[in-house]
């Protein structure tokens, strides 16, 4: 098995939005990329040709990050192409859309163990699929997706914000005790795209949209590619943080 001589970086849900952004991010930089999806792999084999368009080898898979041997084929599958993981971002995620937190009746038990499962059990196995692997790279990192609602209590369902808060804990966990693997969460808020517009509606969407753009401190909402250079920077250049979770919201948890 050859070794790559570029960088190489598991990418998972990046077959649209943030994910997808951040392997196009990842391979302008240099790096090979594995992007990983559940149901959009046709999507995924786009973003795998955008990567290769900028000169990057990629690799796309189907596997849901909830089930270990997923994570597991995801690493040694990564492993028999490149010989190598530098570093993991744990992106893939999932959500119930039920706003009115008070609405205690609108998630169930079944609700909390899928999102959980995906959002917080998802990227503890990642994590120990590639631990060893990323112990050979001279600069190891694991980036995990989080959100404004693991911090603030607040976004599509309770379940989910308790979900994004377990994630950070587990990110402060991991930091302490994987070193030298630097171990990071970025917390974006409102995210511009389609996922978001699909779960609320496109009236609510804009509604949000606007409520974001008139009365945050910047006045913006934030994108999949503002969100991905975040994330670039905790694997790339910011070499001596780990432990940290990042907001990426434009201010707006300045006004809640």
């Amino acid at each position: 098995m050859s070794i790559s001589e570029k960088p190489v970086a598991i990418v998972t849900g990046g077959s649209r939005g943030v994910g997808e952004a951040t392997a196009i991010f990842l391979a302008k930089k240099g790096w090979n990329v594995t992007i990983t999806c559940t149901s959009s792999i046709k999507d995924a084999n786009k973003v795998v040709k955008k990567c290769e368009d900028l000169g990057a080898e990629a690799l796309a898979l189907s596997a849901d990050v909830s089930e270990d041997s997923s994570c597991r084929e995801t690493a040694s599958q990564t492993l028999d192409k490149w010989g190598r993981i530098d570093s993991l971002v744990n992106n893939a995620g999932t959500t119930k859309f039920v706003f009115d937190h008070s609405d205690l009746e609108g998630l169930d038990a079944q609700d909390f163990l899928k999102i959980y499962k995906v959002n917080v059990v998802g990227p503890f196995q990642m994590v120990r699929a590639c631990k060893e692997s990323l112990l050979n790279s001279k600069n190891p990192s694991v980036v995990n997706v989080s959100s404004i609602a693991g911090i603030k209590g607040i976004g599509s369902s309770l379940a989910y914000a308790s979900s994004k808060g377990a994630l950070n804990t587990m990110t402060k966990s991991m930091a302490r005790n994987l070193g030298p693997i630097r171990v990071n969460a970025v917390c974006p808020g409102f995210i511009q795209g389609e996922w978001l517009k699909k779960g609320l509606g496109e009236e609510l969407y804009n509604a949000a949209l606007k409520n974001i753009q008139d009365n945050t401190p910047l006045g913006l909402a934030v994108t999949p590619d503002e969100v991905a250079e975040v994330i670039y920077g905790f694997i790339d250049v910011s070499k001596v943080i780990t432990g940290e979770t990042f907001l990426v919201d434009g201010g707006h948890h300045l006004t809640i």
